[in-house]
């Protein structure tokens, strides 16, 4: 009998929630000085100096902050960065080396996963844990639900008020000119309160996940899916269909335990998404699958299939391009048997 993804019911308690918000596994080791630039994209070596820049800051800030009458620390706000570039051109690396180069406490999550810790705690918790840390990181800023946008923003002003420095990186679109610097002022003028500290840096670039590598396989037939997963032990099978029932009674903030010490995932039957609620789903999963470096191997549909020509057309297509670059590159990695 193999596990099932279907038969976990993980649970995060509350307190963890803050805790668990470190960059993923694959940048443990990443650092200003591993991030190789382009010498075809200039931008790319003017981020890595201006991230280095504001690491320094950030560092600073922490550490003192500026006196005020009477010799008396004034609170000093913090510092802001804006990571503006397309898919896979290193900016989650520089966020994370900007992690790991200021000093504890701090954060790192994506803009889903930030919405999801402040639904889970309350606004007001949220705030109060976060106030205390050097830096917030947030991977994937998003403009595409009004009302999360405008929830962040108002957590964001709180906490840079209060002396935590924000960086933040946002993907554009390939193929669509200007959107990368539209995106940049829609950030700003969704958090205008926070504008005037924010530095925002381009960062241009092929996206590193498709060189060299060949379209979406093909998929397998369920007889050889299921013998595959034979072969890895811990690995999980399950129905696509089952899955995507049972991710819509998880609270998303859960989608990282439910993987947890998962070797590989193999799913049966896998077929566009049914509606934008599943695919909002599937997208958040495919993100910690991503995160974990899990590979997928799937039968059924391809998995740059899963995200309907409807789908890919509306207000998410970002979200699911994406999703589809990540799951893309998980079902070429090599599963441990």
């Amino acid at each position: 009998m193999h596990e099932r993804l279907v038969d976990r019911s993980p649970v995060v308690q509350a307190d963890q929630l803050i805790a668990q918000m470190v960059p993923p596994a694959m940048f443990d080791e990443v650092s200003f000085a591993s991030y190789i630039p382009d010498p075809n994209e200039p931008s790319q070596a003017a981020a890595v100096h201006k991230a280095e820049e504001f690491a320094a800051k950030v560092t600073k800030i922490r550490s003192g902050g500026r006196r005020g009458l009477f010799g008396k620390k004034a609170q000093a706000s913090g510092a802001g960065l804006y990571l503006d570039g397309g898919f896979g051109v290193g900016k989650t690396h520089l966020l994370a080396s900007i992690f790991h180069s200021v000093p504890s406490p701090k954060a790192f999550g994506t803009f889903v996963e930030l919405t999801h810790v402040v639904g889970a705690l309350g606004f007001n918790n949220a705030v109060e844990q976060l106030s205390g840390h050097s830096v917030l990181c947030i991977d994937e800023f998003e403009l595409d639900d009004p009302g999360d946008t405008m929830l962040v923003s108002r957590l964001l002003t709180e906490l840079s008020a209060r002396g935590v420095s924000i960086v933040a990186t946002s993907n554009t679109l390939p193929g669509q000119l200007g959107e990368g610097r539209f995106a940049a002022q829609d950030f700003l003028r969704e958090i205008k309160k926070l504008g005037s500290i924010f530095e925002t840096i381009r960062v241009d670039g092929p996206d590193y996940r498709h060189r060299d590598l060949p379209p979406a396989p093909e998929p397998i037939s369920d007889a050889e899916l299921t013998d595959r997963a034979d072969g890895v032990p811990g690995a999980t099978l399950d129905d696509f269909d089952a899955l995507c029932a049972h991710l819509s009674t998880l609270h998303p903030s859960r989608y990282n335990k439910l993987i947890a010490d998962v070797p590989a995932v193999f799913l049966r039957g896998v077929r566009p998404a049914q509606d934008q609620s599943v695919a909002l789903r599937l997208v958040v999963l495919a993100d910690r699958l991503y995160d974990a470096s899990i590979p997928v191997t799937v039968s059924g549909a391809k998995l740059d299939e899963i995200f309907t020509p409807e789908m890919l057309a509306g207000g998410y297509r970002k979200k699911y391009l994406r999703a589809t670059s990540r799951l893309l590159a998980l079902s070429r990695f090599e599963v441990a048997a």
